[in-house]
């Protein structure tokens, strides 16, 4: 995993700020990817096991990590959020939303805490052949942090086909517009959780963000979501 200092955080502010969405390249190496792809059936590691086609939210599974969280998740959560904090705060002051997040991780949980939102929601996905993710927000209560990261764990080329990463952006009286994001194993992918700002004529207004996967059509993949905020 890359040292905090070696991520080009301006670049990635920059496409945030652009796109919505910025690609950080090699963040974990193969054996980091090869190590998490092992534990995926170590069942104290989980405190919950979602099986997507039974709720509708597409087909495949996912699991929520317990606490404590495996090291190199922790690792991830802490070290990203705090460079992310400050962009979000930027975001925040654009928007003119009342809202500040604090520069370290662990007091910006104690926050959810004190809200009653206490489980931890790092999560690993599964999808095989025929798999995909609707659209949708992992937002999980009523505080919830601007950015979450997605750790791309298979090749695709290799490991699967299809099974794209899709952003969709509603802004006020338009269509949808969508975009697919493509990364390499071993790549974050940082996504606004809910909203953005973008500049109009009268400020900047919000637009709302979803993401989701698009059909696999063969092999595997799997991803690690890095979500900052704890859920209800």
């Amino acid at each position: 995993m890359k040292q905090q200092f070696s991520i080009n955080w301006n670049r990635a502010e920059e496409h945030l700020n652009a796109k919505g969405y910025a690609v950080i390249p090699s963040v974990l190496d193969r054996n980091a990817c090869q190590s998490l792809i092992s534990k995926y059936d170590e069942v104290a590691l989980y405190r919950s096991v979602i099986n997507m086609q039974r709720y509708r939210f597409g087909k495949g599974e996912y699991k929520y990590f317990n606490y404590p969280l495996p090291a190199v998740v922790k690792t991830l959560r802490t070290n990203l959020y705090t460079p992310l904090s400050h962009i979000a705060n930027q975001w925040m002051k654009l928007l003119k939303i009342d809202t500040s997040f604090p520069p370290e991780h662990n007091t910006f949980i104690e926050n959810c805490h004190a809200a009653q939102q206490v489980r931890p929601t790092p999560l690993i996905l599964k999808y095989e052949t025929s798999g995909f993710n609707t659209l949708h927000q992992d937002l999980y209560g009523d505080i919830f942090f601007p950015f979450q990261v997605i750790f791309m764990l298979t090749q695709k080329g290799s490991d699967y086909e299809g099974g794209e990463l899709v952003l969709t952006e509603q802004t006020p009286r338009a269509q949808s517009k969508a975009e697919v994001i493509h990364a390499d194993k071993g790549d974050a992918v940082i996504i606004t959780t809910n909203f953005r700002p973008i500049h109009g004529s009268k400020g900047y207004y919000r637009a709302k963000v979803k993401h989701g996967v698009s059909e696999v059509k063969s092999g595997t993949r799997y991803t690690l979501g890095i979500v900052f905020h704890d859920a209800t």
